[in-house]
């Protein structure tokens, strides 16, 4: 049997909750209810319902929607943190609107990666990634509005009850526990990435890659600081460009690249993988006039635009800015031959003039302060994979023996 959570708005979704209840309880597993519905009293019989506590110990909280939400959130999210520490969570399940979907995911993200976290939601066909941010939340599309139970509905929420259910039950383990590097990488790198994985598990590291779009870099980021890995090959930095361009892999936030110190620094070996380019969302029937005259890479409904040398200088600003406030954990290595699959010679993105000017913006900024290394070789050849896990296994080496001598 396992301890399943239900949580959700019973103010205005408690038929839907209930059914969940039941459907998990039919499969033979616990189910914990909880109410953090902001609009009047719980009309349903829970195990935690904390209307009634948001009442009495955020009374001017209630005056106003946003701030009563607000406020459940933090209560919610402390509860169900102390229910996991003192019973061990194997899922949690909501159901919802655009309401209950942002206030069900806010309280989920408060628990830790592995825990089944679930949704159905009349939203889900809309942009998730502010409500789902970094975290393995599951969205399942109810299809139709939640108002009671009918055979459309009570079909989707049955299916999402023994969705979570078979989720709770899994029991994979990694067969033997390694040093896990983070790897960060998008399509223009995908030979590079292939290359650096396989020298690093042949060094005996596990190395678990993230896809640099926007999300990838700051999911990479967030287990980092649980103290997920040992070491990290930064390998695409693209998104620093993407978000300049508002591009494709846009959306980082103002965390991405600061330097990870908790609970102990993290050797982390940065590579400019794809900031040759900004990705767009145009073909070459579509290119806005704007670009026109730049060099473009058309890929698929997106194309890769090569910064021009403003942007170029304000991403090798903007880079050495974030790598200055942690220069003992960090070093820098450049392909001198391109930067990406676009980005080399004879392909439409080449251009060395700029690849040097960025270079020279590095070594002008953190010259002294972080080492910066050149191989001279593309970004995707084997040698140039080979270099960069030499270089982060002895960064991490040594940081191990550091902290294992203590201060």
């Amino acid at each position: 049997r396992h301890l399943i959570v239900v949580i959700g708005t019973y103010d205005t979704k408690a038929e839907e909750h209930i059914f969940l209840h039941k459907g998990i309880k039919q499969r033979g597993h616990t189910s914990i209810t909880i109410n953090v519905g902001t609009g009047g009293p719980c009309p349903a019989t829970v195990d935690y319902d904390l209307y009634p506590e948001l009442l009495g110990s955020s009374p001017e909280s209630c005056k106003s929607r946003d701030q009563a939400i607000r406020a459940m959130i933090t209560m919610a999210s402390g509860l169900v943190q102390r229910l996991h520490r003192e019973h061990g969570i194997s899922g949690i399940i909501s159901a919802g609107g655009g309401s209950g979907t942002h206030i069900a995911a806010s309280i989920m993200r408060a628990l830790p990666m592995g825990i089944p976290k679930l949704i159905v939601s009349t939203v889900a066909s809309r942009d998730m990634k502010p409500v789902i941010g970094t975290k393995d939340i599951t969205i399942m599309h109810s299809v139709v509005d939640l108002l009671g139970i009918n055979s459309v509905s009570g079909r989707v929420l049955d299916k999402a009850a023994a969705a979570i259910c078979a989720m709770a039950e899994s029991q994979w383990e990694p067969r033997e526990t390694k040093s896990r590097i983070a790897l960060t990488l998008f399509g223009f790198i995908t030979p590079a990435a292939e290359f650096a994985r396989r020298e690093l598990e042949n060094m005996g590291y596990e190395v678990v890659p993230f896809h640099a779009n926007g999300t990838g870099g700051m999911a990479m980021e967030a287990l980092a600081r649980e103290g997920y890995f040992e070491g990290i090959l930064d390998l695409a930095t693209h998104e620093l460009a993407d978000e300049l361009k508002n591009g494709y892999c846009s959306g980082i936030g103002p965390d991405r690249l600061e330097p990870i110190t908790s609970p102990q620094p993290i050797p982390r070996l940065v590579i400019p993988g794809g900031l040759d380019c900004a990705v767009l969302e145009f073909t070459r029937d579509t290119v806005p006039e704007e670009y026109k005259a730049r060099k473009i890479f058309y890929y698929d409904f997106r194309s890769a635009v090569r910064l021009s040398r403003e942007e170029t200088t304000v991403v090798a600003e903007q880079l050495a800015e974030k790598l200055s406030k942690a220069p003992n954990y960090c070093k820098v290595l450049i392909p001198l031959h391109g930067c990406s699959e676009a980005d080399k010679e004879g392909a439409p993105l080449f251009d060395p003039k700029l690849n040097a000017l960025f270079v020279q913006i590095l070594k002008n900024r953190l010259g002294g302060i972080i080492e910066i290394k050149e191989a001279p070789y593309h970004i995707n050849d084997p040698a140039f994979a080979r270099v960069a896990a030499e270089i982060l296994h002895n960064m991490i080496t040594i940081t191990s023996t550091l902290q294992a001598s203590g201060p």
